[in-house]
């Protein structure tokens, strides 16, 4: 089955870096478009950054366009998000997700907190 695993997140000072990683399985992954979202306290769950099969197509919500940076290690089965100049309206879980065979699968989410 789908399986998408998250990991990376943590506590960062404002203005630091954070880079966060997906495991993926279960599927034929470099054949997926594959997205990163979050959900910050008391807000909803959003699109961050997205990636088309073989990094050919990349997009950014314009809240973190020029800060963060999506992609993708077919060989290994990851999508990575790094994080630069991060703020406190950053904070949130961080989740990966794609869609196969018409099913949207989701990780448990990684936690990130920027906070001084």
């Amino acid at each position: 089955q789908v399986q998408l695993v998250e990991s990376g997140g943590g506590l960062v000072q404002p203005g630091g870096s954070r880079r966060l990683s997906c495991t993926a399985s279960g599927f034929a992954f470099s054949e997926y478009h594959m997205h990163w979202y979050r959900q910050g306290p008391g807000k909803e769950r959003e699109l961050v950054a997205s990636i088309g099969w073989f990094g050919t197509i990349s997009s950014y919500a314009d809240s973190v366009k020029d800060r963060f940076t999506i992609s993708r290690d077919d060989a290994k089965n990851t999508v990575t998000l790094q994080m630069a100049r991060l703020k406190s309206e950053d904070t949130g879980v961080y989740y990966c997700n794609t869609v196969v065979r018409g099913g949207k699968y989701w990780g448990k989410g990684t936690l990130v907190t920027v906070s001084s």
